[in-house]
């Protein structure tokens, strides 16, 4: 009984301690800032990152003279059908976590356990906006046009695409009228997760970042 008393107690003290160890990492590597000192001019292309409170989302035009986004991700597939948006927003998560639990109510222990632990397959949450208001959860700026294409670039690699080289639509799933899913690459996990995406997307177009983050407030510190 000793012996599992102690074993049980060295298991509460490591995982504490690996918690406040991981704590203390995300703080750390969140507000040191890369990217920052970045003098390109011509910067035209707008950008918006979109948070929800916890999970950012990345905001670009839905098509322009680099890129036609449109080819491969329709408004028709959409339920409202509105050709009138003209800006999509890109949100990479763990699959089930965005399929099976639309409210925090929904979320099921083996699901956030999959998402956690990296078991799980991903999804690329696309959702068509018009125009964005800009406040403390919505951050504009402009790049480049060479930074928008290393940055389309980051993107366009995150989806798992079918043997003709398409996107691939996952079902009729949606959370509203203006947003559709499709099958991404990667797996979510403790150490990689939506937010991390966002930010090495932002790394990827040479815009300021995090070293490192898995949080939005990570994100949005260099943005504020």
């Amino acid at each position: 009984m000793k012996r599992l008393l102690k074993l049980t107690l060295k298991i509460v003290l490591g995982f504490l301690g690996f918690l406040l160890l991981y704590t203390i990492v995300i703080f750390f590597t969140s507000i040191v800032s890369v990217n920052e000192n970045n003098e390109v001019t011509n910067k035209n292309i707008p950008i918006y990152i979109l948070s929800n409170g916890v999970h950012t989302d990345i905001v670009l035009p839905l098509k322009n003279e680099i890129k036609d986004w449109s080819i491969d991700i329709s408004y028709l597939d959409t339920k409202a059908k509105d050709s009138t948006r003209q800006s999509l927003a890109f949100g990479w998560g763990d699959k089930g976590f965005y399929l099976d639990t639309p409210t925090w109510a929904d979320l099921k222990a083996s699901t956030a356990a999959k998402a956690i632990t990296g078991l799980s397959s991903s999804a690329m949450h696309i959702t068509f906006y018009g125009n964005l208001k800009e406040d403390e959860n919505c951050k504009k700026f402009f790049i480049s046009e060479n930074q928008y294409q290393k940055m389309i670039r980051y993107i366009e690699n995150s989806f798992l695409l079918d043997t003709s080289n398409k996107t691939q639509r996952i079902g009729t799933h949606s959370y509203g009228k203006h947003d559709i899913f499709y099958e991404a690459k990667g797996s979510y996990n403790l150490f990689y997760t939506c937010n991390t995406w966002v930010n090495q997307a932002l790394k990827a177009g040479n815009q300021k970042a995090a070293l490192w983050t898995v949080l939005d407030k990570g994100i949005f510190w260099h943005y504020n």
